[in-house]
């Protein structure tokens, strides 16, 4: 089986890696008012099962793994060895996760499916640090961002899928959630072997004119990058951006379905099946496009100031933050559904910037590293922050005197603050990075 030789075809392939990374991630969220229900967990739990036990170790996990990919090392097993290079890393990260889903299916209790969630913590943490400095060697700088946007269009189709597949197992108003996570962990397997067969491993910065490749070990990598502010306030930027959008992506399902009849008739006629269908055309449609418009326009507006980068975020999480906190107020469904489609729509936008300039403001050497600590700060705020602060203080909100719907209601809005916070870092980003990328593009 031939190597791809076309860079579309290679960016398309791990794409569909990175959309099975969100399905695997995201179907839990989706599915959590039915296992909820079934296994009598409390909100608190779903959100360490979302958050917390997830995001620990796949932050931890992920920063050893850059080490091993800015540094390709071959390992003896007695006559058998491995070369752990990007491609291969990748390829193994998709079949331990897909694994891991696979066995979910067959959990308990919470206890068991905390123990698989690290599993699959574990595999994901292989996906993103290799793929982001893979495709930094087929696409020039300031083509980087439509290409790691193109790339985080796995998050949106991802999430669809996720829909998709719990609205295809609905049965009597519910959802077999086993069979579910089996039928997704199995699908996800034969597309390890296609990575290892299909995708070439590129010479390291072939595009990156000058450019040194040198053998760092994470501390240095560390260290140079801990010289470049506007690199820290996107990351936490990010991350501040992403605390709300992993909330809301793990608990919306619960506020339209797991107190329906406390809904007022809000959402009380639409039928299970379309409710889910609708929810994955819906990220499909508006996440995808504000992913993929937010990589385009950064890269138009940058190529006359690179603070585009960092304000074209900036005024977009603005607006979605805006959006999601009047959609929470709101008692009509068509209105609720509007505001979330804006919602997501608008927050898309920041993906491809900020890994971009994750990516344009490391060196050669440390593009994967840039990644795992990109990733750091994001899951460990963000995807071990959100859901576990979201479930614990709508618990915290119910044993007042509000009806569970008013106490998740609360405990969504007031994601309104690090929205805020984002936009702020992101604007300061704005200002700072000029500087830095002229700095970091001199060598």
């Amino acid at each position: 089986m031939a190597k791809l030789q076309n860079r579309g075809a290679v960016l398309g392939l791990l794409t569909v890696v990175y959309a099975f990374n969100f399905i695997d991630r995201q179907i839990l969220g989706v599915l959590a008012p039915f296992i909820q229900g079934d296994l009598g967990l409390t909100g608190t739990q779903i959100g360490l099962l979302t958050g917390a036990v997830f995001a620990v170790f796949y932050t931890f996990v992920g920063i050893p793994l850059a080490g091993l990919v800015d540094n390709t090392r071959t390992m003896k097993f007695g006559s058998f060895s491995i070369t752990f290079d990007r491609v291969t890393i990748i390829a193994l990260s998709l079949a331990t996760w897909s694994f891991f889903t696979m066995l979910t299916g067959f959990a308990g209790g919470f206890f068991a499916l905390a123990l698989l969630r690290i599993g699959v913590a574990v595999g994901e943490a292989g996906c993103s640090p290799p793929s982001h400095s893979l495709l930094s060697d087929l696409y020039a700088p300031k083509e980087r961002g439509k290409a790691l946007a193109t790339y985080s269009l796995g998050i949106p189709f991802g999430i669809m899928f996720a829909y998709f597949v719990n609205a295809f197992f609905v049965s009597g108003g519910t959802v077999e959630w086993r069979t579910a996570f089996v039928v997704v962990g199995a699908v996800g397997l034969p597309f390890a072997f296609l990575v290892k067969r299909l995708v070439p491993e590129p010479e390291r910065g072939r595009l990156d004119a000058g450019a040194k490749v040198e053998k760092l070990t994470f501390k240095e990598g560390l260290s140079r990058l801990a010289k470049v502010p506007s690199y820290w306030t996107m990351a936490f930027g990010v991350a501040f951006a992403s605390f709300g959008s992993y909330s809301v992506s793990n608990f919306v399902m619960a506020y339209i379905v797991g107190v329906p009849n406390q809904m007022a008739g809000m959402f009380s006629e639409l039928p299970l099946f379309w409710l889910l269908i609708g929810l994955g055309v819906g990220n499909a449609i508006f996440y995808a496009g504000g992913t993929y418009l937010g990589g385009v326009v950064a890269d138009h507006f940058g190529k006359r100031s690179v603070g585009a980068y960092g304000l074209v975020p900036a005024v977009t999480i603005g607006i979605a933050a805006l959006a999601i906190a009047l959609a929470w107020m709101t008692g009509s469904a068509f209105v609720f559904f509007a505001l979330l489609s804006a919602h997501i729509f608008f927050l898309g936008f920041y993906l491809g910037p900020s890994f971009s300039v994750a990516q344009n403001l490391a060196g050669v050497s440390v593009r994967a590293t840039s990644t795992a600590v990109f990733f750091f700060v994001l899951n460990l705020i963000a995807l071990g922050g959100g859901p576990t602060y979201t479930g614990w203080i709508w618990d915290r909100f119910a044993a007042t005197n509000l009806s569970q719907l008013e106490a998740l209601r609360m405990a969504l809005w007031t994601l309104s603050v690090p929205w805020v916070l984002a936009v702020v870092l992101f604007a300061v980003s704005a200002k700072l990075l000029p500087k830095d990328w002229e700095r970091a593009q001199a060598g």
